[in-house]
């Protein structure tokens, strides 16, 4: 007997599920982080962005966030993207400071990459599968996607985002628009784009990140923001917006951008 209990503790211990913990396992959240890894972000940028979701994950307000939900559980995992995407950080569900930090481990420890092109249509495609397929269960269902730069590759964004839709997933948005030298695949109003052309779904937002140094409180706002469903006070001033824009916007300017480049 004392033989089955310590090979249980262990399986536990290992991160298993005891018979209490069905599957589907219900949340309050199930969140798709998905960040660009593409060849426009800088690998100083890069660095700073993991740092900052890992850091997030390590902060009292995610944790009090996740409690305020009916059921204190949230499901979470990180892709990272370009013109393909990959499944950096499995599906976890945090219920607690401690499995919020296990994450956080898990997510710091993993190799940085880079990915040519930039397709949010297939990040957002494979999100949507990852969102399929998984083991929960949750009332809201959010893609949270960031990156410098428009739709080159595959699918219009604009399809993907609105099969997302369709399916009753909301995507939120990161568009990162640091001061820098500007490239043939690079837009000025990516925050536009985003606002028009990437996120949707109800209470979708969009929060520019504008300064290298403030990205880890720009992503634990948004975190919290996303994680509580609740408007937060103190957001706005670090680019939380609904982009005021009335003339017709081209979706399409990252696909034509890059027809251009091949053409030179």
């Amino acid at each position: 007997m004392r033989l089955q209990w310590a090979v249980i503790a262990s399986f536990l211990a290992l991160g298993g599920s005891s018979s209490a913990e069905q599957y589907p396992m219900a949340v309050d959240l199930e969140l798709v982080i998905a960040v660009d890894v593409s060849y426009s972000m800088g690998i100083e940028e890069q660095r700073v962005q993991r740092a900052g979701y890992a850091a997030a994950f390590l902060s009292p307000e995610i944790v009090r966030a996740l409690r305020g939900g009916a059921l204190g559980k949230i499901a979470v995992t990180y892709v990272e993207w370009g013109g393909s995407a990959i499944q950096v950080v499995p599906w976890t569900p945090i219920d607690s400071a401690a499995s919020a930090a296990r994450f956080a481990e898990e997510l710091r420890r993993q190799p940085m990459r880079r990915i040519s092109f930039t397709s949010i249509s297939n990040a957002l495609a494979f999100a949507r599968e990852l969102i399929r397929s998984n083991r929960y269960q949750a009332s809201r269902r959010v893609i949270d996607v960031s990156g410098d730069g428009p739709n080159n590759a595959g699918a219009p964004v604009s399809v993907a985002r609105n099969a997302s839709i369709a399916e009753g997933i909301v995507i939120d948005g990161l568009p990162i628009m640091l001061e820098k030298a500007p490239d043939s695949a690079s837009i000025p109003d990516i925050d536009v784009y985003y606002e028009k052309c990437v996120i949707g779904g109800d209470g979708a937002f969009v929060l520019r990140a504008t300064d290298i140094r403030h990205f880890p409180e720009a992503i634990r706002h948004k975190l919290v923001r996303e994680i509580s469903g609740l408007k937060l006070s103190g957001v706005p001033q670090l680019g939380l917006q609904r982009v005021q824009y009335t003339e017709p916007y081209n979706c399409l300017v990252g696909e034509e951008l890059q027809e251009q480049s091949i053409g030179k």
